[in-house]
């Protein structure tokens, strides 16, 4: 099972910043989830929000701006004793990451058929080279037909919060997901049998208690998403110190 650092280490460093993947690195884990957008200057970014107001504390709408602009806004605010983050467009933080052995791309909600198409489409040559270890997750369907029809050969993931949807594993397996993504209150221990009875892979998000990891590591799903890697590090150490 893989501790995935959620949005970097949102816990511990500032959230999808260039810093936070580094102190992810240097952690040793090699397994990130974090988030992307794309401008109207086609420039992919990494960012969860649409606008700047809760990471950076500047109320700002980010589609609004062009790629001039991303390093004004200081990811890092609200961290104390953290240098200023710009925001990173997606190919700064991929080169971090070249040796990294997951990476979880979740593409936030686009508004039509063809904003997905255009942000697919230059998703698609910016991981060139990381087919190997890439994920574009979603809970955008329209994001996800559209890495299908593109035959990119990139692998995908469907996120799942909502508990009214209905047949979950068969609507991954026709987007031609491999993986889905539960969010942690509805990943059952029935539901991540019938995942895995379909031969996908599952992830959980979000996990911050170590109990409940401990428990997904028995139900031997593939990921479990966290915003405290260090600290889950910590405790899977400790639990594995045998008393004599």
């Amino acid at each position: 099972m893989r501790i995935i650092g959620h949005r970097g280490a949102r816990g511990e460093a500032p959230e999808n910043t260039l810093g936070g993947f580094s102190y992810l690195k240097d952690l040793g884990i090699t397994a990130v989830e974090f988030d992307v957008r794309q401008l109207d200057d086609d420039t992919l970014v990494v960012m969860h929000d649409d606008n700047f107001l809760r990471t950076t504390t500047t109320e700002h709408d980010l589609y609004t701006i062009d790629t001039s602009q991303l390093q004004r806004f200081n990811q890092a605010a609200i961290w104390l004793d953290w240098q200023h983050e710009g925001t990173p467009r997606l190919d700064q933080a991929l080169a971090l990451m070249t040796q990294f052995e997951h990476i979880e791309v979740e593409i936030k909600a686009v508004n039509s058929i063809a904003a997905a198409n255009r942000l697919v489409s230059s998703l698609t040559q910016q991981l060139m080279g990381f087919a190997h270890n890439a994920v574009i997750t979603s809970f955008d369907h329209k994001i996800l037909h559209a890495v299908q029809l593109q035959n990119s050969g990139l692998k995908t993931g469907l996120l799942i919060e909502d508990a009214a949807l209905t047949q979950p594993v068969e609507l991954a397996l026709s987007l031609g997901c491999c993986q889905i993504g539960w969010m942690d209150q509805l990943a059952t221990d029935e539901k991540i049998a019938a995942t895995q009875a379909a031969g996908l892979g599952v992830s959980v998000w979000t996990v911050n208690d170590f109990s409940r990891l401990q428990h997904l590591k028995n139900l031997a799903v593939d990921g479990v998403i966290t915003d405290i890697p260090k600290y889950m590090l910590q405790q899977l150490a400790l639990s594995a110190v045998k008393p004599t």
